[in-house]
């Protein structure tokens, strides 16, 4: 009778205990490292005062943090912060010509598979980009360059692997759309003026749930 019951206590503590993530109610707070890995075709600058410029962003990882409200059973949202992220410009063919620093607060709307120790999310959002410091060099060194704020859409796709009640490793991804205007000395850089960022971001975090 013992055996019998500890067996039924040790079955409903692990069935319990993966459900309570994803329960409505439930916050949960994830610390990690996160690459952004804008695409490899960031765009041509057209008609600019030293041609037509192909642009190449550079990747840069950093720590993120992420909170998560579980407004229902498995449905959650979640607002992603980071420290900034550090990008080197480069023109094709030129080489480096400046760096800019972006901050990417993203809040999305997450749905949560099942209630297995292994879990994977899917969600869609909004994201805002605030470019800062940028600086130039090379071939426009001494000009003030500068990148307008975005705003787009984002997707992110995940799977949680549960290591405790308390706490799962997440390995993620995101997409998320980025475009900004450039303007040199405070005039559009070129009749087309647009970089096309949209990096793909993807990383490691551990999450606490409580």
């Amino acid at each position: 009778m013992q055996l019998s019951r500890l067996v039924l206590a040790s079955a409903l503590a692990l069935a319990a205990s993966p459900a309570l993530a994803q329960s409505a109610g439930t916050w949960t707070v994830g610390v990690g490292v996160h690459n952004v890995a804008p695409k490899s075709n960031n765009g041509t600058l057209v008609g600019t005062p030293l041609g037509d410029l192909k642009m190449d962003v550079g990747n840069n990882a950093r720590p993120t943090v992420t909170a998560e409200y579980f407004v229902k059973d498995n449905l959650g949202v979640e607002v992603l912060a980071a420290l900034p992220f550090q990008h080197d410009i480069d023109v094709v063919g030129v080489g480096k010509v400046g760096s800019t620093k972006h901050l990417p607060p993203t809040v999305s709307l997450q749905y949560h598979f099942g209630k297995g120790k292994v879990r994977p999310f899917i969600g869609a959002g909004v994201n805002y980009t605030r470019f800062f410091s940028t600086k130039t060099e090379g071939a426009i060194a001494g000009t003030s360059l500068s990148l307008s704020d975005s705003w787009g859409l984002a997707g992110h796709v995940g799977v949680d692997f549960q290591l405790s009640d308390k706490g799962a490793l997440r390995i993620d991804y995101r997409m998320i759309d980025i475009d900004t205007k450039v303007k040199l000395n405070g005039a559009n850089l070129g009749t087309r003026n647009t970089v096309n960022i949209d990096p793909s971001v993807y990383g490691v975090a551990y999450v606490f749930s409580f």
